[in-house]
Formats: structure tokens, C-alpha cells, sequence
């Protein structure tokens, strides 16, 4: 059993219900439809929001306690989550499947972190959306949420090198205020990113 697993198991919802204040900003001016897939979506507070937009959704998440919740909030807030099982070290990514991608707060090592950006890169249809916000390399300090290892963090190239030949719709760097749930709370250093991939883009 995974420690995500075992945080999951508690009642209360870790990063509350509602959903992360930039995702939901974003989706109403990108006004998408279709197919979304969320990753790394713990207790399903982003999956089920973009599901009430009338979005097709789907989560991946490897905390089974986590994914029982998706669907729990889902039900309480009357809408439809499709919930799987997945360990992102053993993911399949099929090309150009989703209209969107979603990642709020998904931090891995950096190896298994350029992997899963390069799947959402191939995972996009062309004309889709990858929507992202997550704490940046200088997060540590500021001990308002997320990892404690640098490892574990995102640098901005990341973002610029992976998806340098698509449309740049958002990115922003520097300090938010988040209070989500128990374990996001206060001033944040974030990476927000918002990228199209390009219609022509196999």
C-alpha cells in the first residue's frame, strides 16, 4: 500500500472539493469540451469540476482510497467521473486521445516527470489542451504544500523545452496564494502552464 493510499484513507478531503483556483480560471476562457483526462488527481476535486463543464472525464490516479473518493464527490455533486487505476512508471499512452490534459500538484522524480510530459505531449489531439499548475523549484521555503525534495519539483524548461513547438497560451512563474484543503495553504511559488498543440501536429 502506497503512502497516497494511506492519506486517501481518511474521511476528509486532503485538498478539499472545490476545484484549484487557476484550472478552473482557465477552463472558463478556454471553454473546452470532449474528452479530459486528469493525472495524478488524488480525490478527484479537478476531475469532477470539469466534469459538471460538461467535459467527458477521466482520472488516473494509483491511490485506489483516492479514486474511491473521485467517485464519492462525484455522486455528491451529481456528475460522472470515469476513475482508473494507474501507476504513471506503467502508463499507456495512446496518441492524440484527449481534447485536454489536466496535471494540479502532480509532482514525481524527474526521470518518471519528463516521461509523463513527453505522454501528455504525444496524449493531445491536435487543437487539445494541456492545463497545468504546480510548485516550481522554489516551493521548499515557503512550506505552504507539497514535496520536501527538490527532486521532486518542477524547473520551467521543462515546460518551454517539451512543448517549444506549440502554442503557448499561458505560463507564469512566481507567488500565488492557494488554500486548498489541510495541505495547500498560503503564499506558493507555482508554474502555471497552458499549452495547445498545434492542428497540423501528428
Amino acid at each position: 500500500m502506497n503512502h497516497w493510499n494511506d492519506r486517501f484513507l481518511n474521511e476528509n478531503y486532503m485538498y478539499g472539493t472545490e476545484p484549484n483556483v487557476f484550472l478552473a480560471e482557465m477552463q472558463k476562457k478556454l471553454q473546452l469540451n470532449g474528452n479530459a483526462l486528469a493525472i495524478a488527481e488524488g480525490e478527484g476535486r479537478n476531475a469532477v469540476f470539469l466534469a459538471q463543464q460538461g467535459m467527458n472525464v477521466t482520472t488516473w490516479d494509483y491511490a485506489e482510497s483516492g479514486l474511491r473518493k473521485t467517485k464519492k464527490l462525484a455522486a455528491l455533486k451529481g456528475a460522472t467521473v470515469n476513475t482508473k487505476l494507474v501507476d504513471l512508471n506503467e502508463a499507456e499512452w495512446k496518441s492524440n486521445q484527449w481534447d485536454e490534459i489536466v496535471c494540479v500538484f502532480g509532482h514525481f522524480p524527474t526521470d518518471l516527470r519528463k516521461e509523463t510530459l513527453q505522454g501528455v505531449k504525444g496524449a493531445v489531439k491536435p487543437g487539445g489542451y494541456y492545463v497545468t499548475e504546480v510548485y516550481s523549484h522554489c516551493q521548499i521555503p515557503y512550506k505552504s504544500g507539497g514535496p520536501k525534495e527538490l527532486d521532486f519539483l518542477y524547473r520551467p524548461e521543462e515546460f518551454i523545452e517539451t512543448f517549444s513547438d506549440w502554442r503557448i497560451v499561458h505560463f507564469f512563474m512566481g507567488e500565488v496564494i492557494r488554500h486548498e484543503g489541510e495541505l495547500h495553504n498560503g503564499l506558493s511559488h507555482v508554474i502555471q502552464f497552458v499549452g495547445q498543440k498545434p492542428e497540423n501536429q501528428p
